[in-house]
């Protein structure tokens, strides 16, 4: 029923976009700007009160607990699990802002800070740590960890209700299909999102290398290709076709990292990530409850509480996918790496490609910000046309882009297909088709309609109920981890004082 009711809906939606491109987009941007101005408050604080949650778990006695029985082992090896977690949680994402990010606020940096200045500067890197650190990777591994823990230590199912449902308050119960009707439409509109921004870059690219023409017809085709790619990697299953894709991927990520960070200012870049995380630990606290009551400026809620409802909108999707391959790790071990290891990747992502651009902008004199300001999908190959061996980078990241799409798709219909079959673990072939065909049927349409912009507006608006779902998916984590502690400290009195009446 759920899987009818939520299909029902989201393609009435994208018939929406598509008769009516301009009415579903003002719409949606109404509703966005409302939500950004008037709730942007809520978002900060429940993220970093996420962030506070997951360091207190990690590094309190709770952190011991294992997600699943005590002979359960890990499914996958440490190199797997973190390369396709990076790879769902935000693969295209930092391709597509490692070099635009930084750019963008240096040219337009926060209200108080002047632009084109080595202020601007530092502090386009700082929020760009911000943006894509602690704080994001807070929100999915919680999601993920209230999922994970409720399922393989409670045995309960993959769903995002499951939590909720452990709370001791009967009218949650009636919620769960709600909520599970918005996580469905919030990871298919959010996965979406990401194919059209992805399909953008990779014609970027391909315009770049082989002079193939930027437009409707080329982004459709790279979107249909890709899709028979996603689907065939996603009917192998996790431990072959996401698990293989994703290694591959983390692979040519490091390779990218380290032939721009050799052939680049390679001492600026020590320099950018050196002085960048010394600026956002200082001003962690301050950027993470920055609001601007008594001044005329849309840039908090332009930047900070769009990336905060955004990683809000793809938790459920990225949750769940995390959970699916975590069994038998520890709540520690699983915090260290679902938190602290991929904010250090993207710091060091950001300080390479960012770094290495605002380098060229005030340095060199290249016109990075110009690029930006034409199209944001090509900023990154306007940066390598300035470095040796241009050509070779940008085939490189374009097949990096290429397979963070796959790897995004592939997971996002194995998710889709979980949350739609009541939380099976491995959902038919069927069922991963199905909501493989819609995911990129959504993307089709929304661009040839000019909505992908509405789609990510879209996905932003559904956040927002999702926000209180999370909340209650905290508490229940806390509350169930507490018992389990207290529960497994009584078992270990009882077992001692047996011991010692044995040996007596």
């Amino acid at each position: 029923m759920q899987l009818f009711f939520s299909a029902g809906l989201i393609l009435a939606i994208v018939l929406w976009g598509i008769v009516a491109p301009d009415s579903v987009g003002a719409v949606f941007d109404m509703l966005l700007a409302v939500i950004t101005r008037d709730f942007g408050w809520l978002y900060l604080w429940v993220v970093l009160g996420l962030v506070v949650l997951a360091m207190v778990l990690a590094f309190s006695r709770y952190g011991d607990l294992k997600l699943g029985g005590e002979d359960d082992e890990p499914e996958f090896s440490i190199g797997s699990w973190f390369a396709m977690l990076f790879a769902a949680g935000m693969g295209i994402g930092l391709v597509f802002w490692g070099v635009a990010e930084p750019i963008s606020h240096y040219g337009a940096p926060p209200p108080g800070i002047a632009a084109n200045t080595p202020e601007a500067a530092n502090t386009a890197m700082r929020y760009s740590f911000f943006h894509w650190g602690l704080h994001p990777w807070a929100v999915y591994s919680i999601v993920a960890l209230a999922i994970a823990f409720f399922q393989f230590r409670k045995g309960g199912s993959a769903l995002v209700s499951t939590a909720i449902e452990s709370l001791p308050w009967a009218s949650l119960n009636k919620l769960g299909p709600v909520v599970n009707v918005l996580a469905v439409i919030a990871t298919a509109f959010g996965v979406a999102a990401s194919l059209g921004m992805g399909a953008l870059q990779i014609n970027s690219g391909l315009n770049s290398m082989m002079g193939l023409p930027v437009g409707n017809t080329s982004q459709v085709g790279i979107i249909l290709v890709t899709t028979v790619l996603f689907l065939a990697s996603a009917v192998t299953g996790v431990t072959k076709g996401i698990k293989w894709l994703s290694n591959i991927n983390l692979t040519l990520a490091a390779l990218l990292t380290l032939a721009v960070f050799v052939m680049g200012p390679t001492v600026a870049i020590i320099d950018t990530f050196t002085s960048t995380l010394g600026s956002y630990l200082s001003e962690f606290v301050r950027m993470s409850l920055r609001m601007t009551p008594f001044r005329e400026s849309s840039w908090v809620s332009g930047w900070t509480v769009f990336y905060w409802a955004w990683w809000v909108s793809w938790s459920p999707f990225v949750g769940l996918f995390i959970a699916r391959v975590s069994r038998g790790r520890t709540i520690r071990e699983f915090i260290l790496g679902t938190v602290l290891a991929p904010t250090l990747a993207a710091f060091v992502w950001f300080s390479v490609f960012g770094g290495t651009a605002l380098n060229m902008e005030i340095m060199q004199g290249l016109p990075m910000a110009e690029a930006v300001t034409a199209d944001v999908a090509t900023a990154m190959f306007v940066m390598f046309d300035a470095l040796p061996m241009s050509g070779l980078l940008s085939g490189l990241a374009t097949v990096l882009v290429l397979l963070f799409f796959v790897t995004s798709g592939d997971s996002a219909t194995l998710v889709l297909g979980m949350m739609s079959t009541g939380g099976q673990d491995n959902p038919s072939a069927r069922v991963k088709v199905v909501w493989g065909l819609l995911v990129s049927g959504i993307a089709i349409s929304l661009l040839l309609a000019g909505g992908v912009k509405a789609v990510q507006t879209a996905t932003i608006v559904f956040a927002l109920p999702f926000t209180l779902v999370i909340v209650l998916m905290a508490v229940a984590l806390w509350r169930g981890v507490r018992e389990d502690w207290d529960a497994e400290q009584k078992r270990d009195k009882v077992l001692r004082r047996r011991m010692r009446e044995i040996l007596k």
